[in-house]
């Protein structure tokens, strides 16, 4: 029997090739938990896609609680910092602490995240915060980077094969604005 492993996933791009490498050697469920996709409708959007896709290779899918009135009271003040910064971090102990806990709780053998497969993001920096989590909630978190030996531009192929929505940016607010800034530039050059 296969050790099961709950795969905290923010959408279906960013899931499908990790999907894929762990399927081999775990029994997995997806757990939605994302409540810094802003606005509504884009969570709503990724979250049905992701669920969509649960259901299409049998895999289970869970959802968290969509609090984002808390992520935003938690990361307030750090509206300025920039990817990868103390925002992010902030961010994926919200998220990543609510996946371990949802591990120990329900007995999973492992735990982690499809988030080191963004070039966006630090892969230390998640990793660094997951373990904390991990030790903190007695949990084994499996510890990945996933864009390497070019997993994200493997994940984008697949994504573009399956017919995903793909997002411009991160998911939260400030990631929007960021990217709405750059688009602008693009066009006024």
């Amino acid at each position: 029997m296969q050790p099961r492993l709950l795969l905290h996933s923010c959408c279906a791009p960013c899931s499908i090739y990790v999907l894929r490498k762990l399927a081999k050697d775990y029994e997995l469920s997806i757990f939605f938990y994302d409540p810094n996709i802003h606005p509504r409708l884009e969570y709503i959007k990724r979250r049905d896609e992701m669920k969509a896709y649960a259901k299409k290779i049998g895999v289970d899918f869970m959802e968290g609680e969509y609090d984002s009135v808390n992520w935003i009271d938690k990361t307030r003040g750090l509206e300025n910092e920039l990817e990868k910064g103390k925002r992010c971090e902030v961010c994926f102990d919200i998220r990543l602490n609510e996946t371990a806990k949802k591990a120990k709780a329900e007995g999973y053998d492992f735990w982690t995240t499809v988030m080191s497969i963004s070039p966006h993001k630090d892969a230390s920096q998640i990793n660094m915060v997951a373990n904390k989590l991990a030790r903190l909630h007695d949990s084994k978190f499996l510890e990945a980077d996933w864009k390497k030996n070019d997993g994200f531009k493997i994940a984008a192929q697949m994504s573009k094969d399956e017919g995903f929505y793909r997002q411009d940016y991160c998911g939260c607010i400030y990631s929007k604005i960021a990217s709405d800034r750059k688009k602008i530039r693009q066009h006024e050059n």
